[in-house]
């Protein structure tokens, strides 16, 4: 089986949250992991994907920190931020046209271990396709539904981590968010609105130390993470 030709791709890096669980004087993704902050790794980890053409980063309207790395003076489009996810990756979308870009790539700031493999296997398996998809890791531990005490246990068969990046096609991303903010539905990633949306979303399984840092002993297990791949 031949691989498919790639059409350009375009990403979208919402950074415009300020990460109050890292209980930290500067927002997550400005945090230093190894000599650069968490959003260098973590966009040039995109960069070394050749099927990504641009890049568009949501930031925060009054973000004073992005101008200080070493990434300001480079090709990235900036775009501004909204209150929530899904109003930062919309506000992005406006900006990106469907015909030359005709599917666009979400992935967190904050997940600067992705690996590249990963990457080019999610955009093999959804262009092959011609649906959308996102990458995931199975579930393995026992999962318990409850608040302070067990209420059932959750059988982990079927269950799945959701990651990023995840890939779809461009206008159809963009009519799904645009159709659940209005519909006052909170998504908390793009699969979740294309789901509401009636669409089919691919499990494209990537590996499980593509963490989120959102607690201060992320960073840590991340710096961990990255010492092992050096």
């Amino acid at each position: 089986m031949t691989d498919p030709v790639l059409p350009a791709i375009a990403a979208i890096m919402p950074a415009a949250g300020i990460g109050s669980r890292m209980q930290s004087s500067v927002p997550k993704q400005y945090l230093q992991l190894h000599g650069k902050t968490i959003l260098e790794h973590s966009i040039a980890k995109l960069r070394s994907v050749p099927a990504i053409q641009q890049l568009w980063l949501a930031l925060a309207a009054d973000d004073p920190y992005f101008d200080t790395t070493a990434l300001a003076n480079d090709d990235i489009i900036r775009v501004k931020g909204g209150d929530e996810r899904m109003h930062s990756v919309l506000n992005a979308l406006c900006f990106i046209d469907e015909y030359q870009y005709p599917w666009v790539l979400v992935h967190d700031a904050a997940r600067p271990l992705v690996r590249k493999s990963d990457i080019e296997q999610l955009i093999k398996r959804c262009i092959s396709s011609g649906e959308g998809g996102i990458l995931a890791c199975r579930v393995r531990d026992t999962m318990k539904r409850g608040e302070n005490t067990v209420s059932e246990t959750v059988s982990r068969e079927h269950l799945w981590h959701a990651l990023t990046p995840q890939l779809f096609p461009t206008a159809i991303l963009k009519a799904a968010l645009n159709d659940a903010i209005l519909a006052g539905i909170n998504v908390t990633d793009e699969a979740s609105a294309m789901e509401w949306a009636g669409h089919k979303v691919l499990l494209v399984e990537g590996h499980s130390d593509n963490i989120k840092i959102t607690q201060p002993a992320d960073l840590a297990l991340a710096a961990f993470y990255l010492e092992q791949s050096i």
